[in-house]
């Protein structure tokens, strides 16, 4: 619904009552949504519709006003929180910002959400920096394999908004999902210690292949003082990708 001129004058009242720093930031804010602007989402898509599309692709223009970073994790989640919920899809993140399991209910259903925007980020593979702590227990791949798959006992389903490479004077952001049986595919990973790093503990990896021996990811059990996992290599076209959005870089 449209604002009523009433609305629109007291804007504009309002506006003018701001220093002249604010009304440049205002004004950039405009200009932001008025750019040129490419949103799409997969016709099958259950979490983003039309309304959730639409209202992420605004939050991203705003956030993209005042700044050429990529939207932060704590800032999509409550971004797509809120766009959820002002759709008439039923979200809630939880309260705990450390918590060890999900990040957001959705319809009910406990999600794990996670972002992307590695300067050296490929179009065609997922990278997610830190999956979980491995913590201080006994290092092991196996047991940290374990940890994996019994961490993810947490949520049902996982998502991963990516920032893409710039092309040109275009900001490209897209939303993955990752399919869950794809991660319990881990349980018969082929484990590798790195036996010629010189860190304590030695990182190691667990590679998932497909039947024909082709990568479709591999675990990263990053040892040191980081004891972190990391999913490297996870192949895109495994993934369903719900909705990209594509639009002008605000001027400065």
């Amino acid at each position: 619904m449209s604002l009523s001129e009433r609305e629109i004058t007291e804007i504009v009242e309002a506006l003018r009552r701001l220093t002249p720093a604010q009304q440049k930031w205002v004004k950039s804010a405009i200009h932001a949504f008025g750019a040129v602007c490419q949103f799409d989402r997969a016709p099958d898509s259950d979490v983003v519709s039309d309304a959730v599309l639409s209202s992420l692709g605004d939050r991203l223009l705003s956030h993209h006003a005042g700044s050429r970073q990529a939207l932060s994790k704590d800032r999509f989640e409550f971004a797509f929180e809120a766009a959820l919920n002002a759709s008439g899809i039923t979200a809630q993140l939880v309260k705990s910002r450390t918590n060890r399991g999900h990040d957001i209910s959705i319809r009910g259903i406990p999600v794990s959400l996670k972002t992307e925007a590695a300067t050296n980020i490929k179009d065609e593979s997922i990278h997610v920096s830190k999956w979980m702590e491995l913590g201080r227990g006994e290092w092991k791949l196996p047991l940290l394999r374990d940890l994996f798959l019994e961490h993810m006992q947490s949520y049902d389903r996982i998502f991963t908004l990516r920032r893409l490479k710039d092309e040109g004077d275009k900001i490209r952001y897209e939303l993955v999902e990752i399919p869950k049986a794809l991660l319990l595919e881990a349980a018969n990973c082929e484990l590798e210690v790195c036996t010629g790093s010189r860190q304590n503990p030695q990182p190691g990896y667990g590679y998932v292949k497909d039947a024909n021996g082709q990568l479709k990811y591999s675990l990263y059990f990053d040892g040191g003082t980081e004891r972190k996992l990391q999913i490297k290599h996870l192949q895109k076209n495994l993934c369903k990708v719900h909705a990209t959005w594509v639009f002008d870089l605000a001027p400065s």
